[in-house]
Formats: structure tokens, C-alpha cells, sequence
């Protein structure tokens, strides 16, 4: 199975939005997807409830929640037959955690917004995950995607330069938009609904799927096993 966790420390910077598309992605793709929310917000938790039994389906596991009566690795157990499992984690999530959040990951998504203290909350979660998490960067496994970007704009141009020098790829620039609301109010992802409405954020899709599908390095782990007991707030 493929594992792909969508992190950034900071709050507000599109986790939920991306790792539900991406769920919803596979899902329509006729593929086996388990969405795990680590957040305790619950959003991407709320956001599956809110689908209808004729939409494909999406295995949601409530990481954030604690049960006494089973352990961890129990709990976060995936279906057999999962294809992709996609980790929504919580903010503020502490250094010494990342080896264990991305011990496993296939793909490792960092979503940023064009802002001087989304552009730092970058800056550092990229560093922890290079010196802390020890993910290195010619295995291509972190990428960096642009989120709610609005084109032609400096804070937009003040992003990509700074985006550029870290040595890690832009797999995916989101303009923003309206759907995504719209989608999360409804429980879908962009992918699922009408093409004429979402056609030209669709098309911006296509180079993290292309990136998500693209073979990782030697040293990646994709192994069938339970997925890290990570504590986290």
C-alpha cells in the first residue's frame, strides 16, 4: 500500500483540503483508500460522514481518538486490500514525532500558503523533516505544495522564489478556489464533481498525482505492515 502523509506544523495551511481530494481522488479511480485524521478537530472525520452510500467508498479512521480496550497499532489498523493510506495530521505537531509519522510514508506532502509566517512554518518543517525525520532528499519523497495561490500576484512570486531554494520539488500549485469549499461542504472532492465546473482545478491536480505515482527511492519503506502508534495531541 501506498502511505502519503500531508504535513505542516502549522495550522490553516490546507492539510484536510488536500488529503481529502486525495482520498476522494483514489476512490474514484476504483482504488482502496484509508483516510486517517489525526487532527482532533475531526475534519477530515466530518467530511466522510457527509458522503453518500452511492459515492465510492472511504475507509476513515478516527487517529486522534484514544481507546483503552485495543491497542494502537489495533486501532490504526487498514482494511486488508487497502491501496493508499493518506495521514491528515494535526498542527502544532512536535519534532520527535516525524520519524514516526514518516517512517513509513511513501510520499510526504508539505502544503504552504503565499504568507511571510506560512513561508517560515515551511522553512522549518522542511528542516525537521530532513535533520529530524532523516527523509532525504534525493529519495524524492517531500513535496511542496502551493496552496490558494492567486497568480500574477508578489506574495504569490515572493513564494515560488522562496520555494525554489530549498532543493525541494513544487509538485503542485492550487489556485483558490471556491470548490474546495463547496466540495467539503458536500463530502466530495474536486474529482467527483461536474468536470465543467472544476475543470481547471482538476488539471492542477494532475502533476502531484503523476508525483504521488512516480516510484520512490531505494531506501523507502512500503511495506504492508500497521501503520506507526504515533502519540500526538
Amino acid at each position: 500500500m501506498n502511505r502519503i502523509v500531508v504535513l505542516n506544523p502549522k495550522g490553516g495551511s490546507g492539510k484536510t483540503t488536500i488529503a481529502t481530494n486525495l482520498a476522494s481522488y483514489f476512490a474514484s479511480q476504483q482504488q482502496r483508500p484509508v483516510l486517517m485524521d489525526f487532527d482532533p478537530q475531526g475534519s477530515s472525520l466530518r467530511w466522510v460522514r457527509k458522503r453518500q452510500a452511492a459515492q465510492p467508498p472511504i475507509h476513515i479512521i478516527a487517529a486522534f481518538e484514544k481507546d483503552s480496550r485495543t491497542t494502537r497499532s489495533f486501532q490504526l489498523r487498514a482494511p486488508v486490500g487497502t491501496t493508499h493510506v493518506i495521514l491528515d495530521t494535526p498542527a502544532a505537531v512536535e519534532p520527535h514525532l516525524l520519524p514516526q509519522l514518516t517512517r513509513e510514508a511513501r510520499k510526504i506532502i508539505v502544503p504552504v500558503l503565499p504568507s511571510d509566517i506560512d513561508i517560515h512554518a515551511c522553512s522549518r518543517c522542511i528542516r525537521d523533516l530532513l535533520l529530524v525525520a532523516k527523509v532525504r532528499r534525493e529519495d524524492n519523497r517531500i513535496g511542496v505544495v502551493a496552496n490558494r495561490i492567486r497568480r500574477n500576484t508578489a506574495t504569490y512570486q515572493s513564494l515560488i522564489r522562496f520555494l525554489q531554494t530549498l532543493g525541494i520539488p513544487i509538485v503542485a500549485t492550487l489556485r483558490d478556489s471556491q470548490n474546495y469549499l463547496r466540495a467539503a461542504e458536500l463530502g466530495v472532492g474536486v474529482h467527483e464533481m461536474k468536470s465543467y465546473i472544476v475543470r481547471e482545478d482538476v488539471e492542477e491536480w494532475r502533476p502531484l498525482i503523476e508525483w504521488i505515482e512516480t516510484t520512490a527511492g531505494s531506501t523507502c519503506a512500503q511495506a504492508e505492515s500497521p501503520p506507526p502508534s504515533v502519540a500526538v495531541p
